[in-house]
């Protein structure tokens, strides 16, 4: 089925819209999840969670990329939860990994005011700025990473790569983001 089929549904409030988005995307979400709740149960979870938000965003919203949308909110579930959790018990967990591979590229986004969210949205665009002057392969890896939470290993196999040559990628891939930023003004 389309997504704008799909869409359909939600709009005409059809609850099959839930079962059709699953069957589509619930592998994919799950797998987001997964990657970065390491918990099978917790991404089940995730991805119900993922189908609640989207039942109760569609309508009025109607995500142009309606796979990018669920992905967004699966990855934003899981990080809460992790992010939860981790207030509870302090862990070396695989998103603690992630966030300080990028904590020297990436300044900390503060959204209480208009200023720091108008401010957030400049270094998103900075961020998609650089990525689109990436090639395929170190943006698409980059992606994987530190958006999907994808282990090095997954990476190294989507793309027959070595894991030093997969690191190096990423490394430098961090190095241009971090240069990029610093050349746009940001203040990392």
């Amino acid at each position: 089925m389309e997504d704008n089929e799909i869409l359909d549904l939600y709009f005409s409030r059809a609850e099959i819209a839930i079962e059709r988005t699953r069957q589509k995307y619930g592998m994919r979400l799950f797998f987001t999840a997964q990657n970065i709740l390491q918990n099978k149960e917790d991404a089940e979870e995730c991805v119900s969670d993922t189908l609640l938000r989207a039942w109760e965003h569609i309508p009025p919203e109607r995500p142009l990329m309606f796979g990018a949308f669920l992905v967004k909110i699966t990855r934003n579930l899981a990080l809460n939860r992790v992010k939860a959790s981790s207030a509870e018990k302090r862990g070396g967990g695989t998103v603690d990994i992630l966030l300080s591979e990028l904590e020297d590229c990436i300044p900390e986004k503060n959204i209480g005011t208009p200023e720091q969210a108008h401010e957030a949205q400049l270094i998103h665009e900075c961020i998609n700025d650089c990525l689109e002057e990436l090639d395929q392969t170190a943006r698409i890896a980059f992606v994987m990473r530190y958006f999907h939470g994808e282990s090095i290993e997954e990476i190294c196999t989507r793309f027959s790569f070595s894991e030093s040559k997969t690191k190096s990628m990423l490394f430098r891939t961090r190095k241009k983001l971090k240069e990029h930023l610093e050349k746009e003004g940001v203040v990392i």
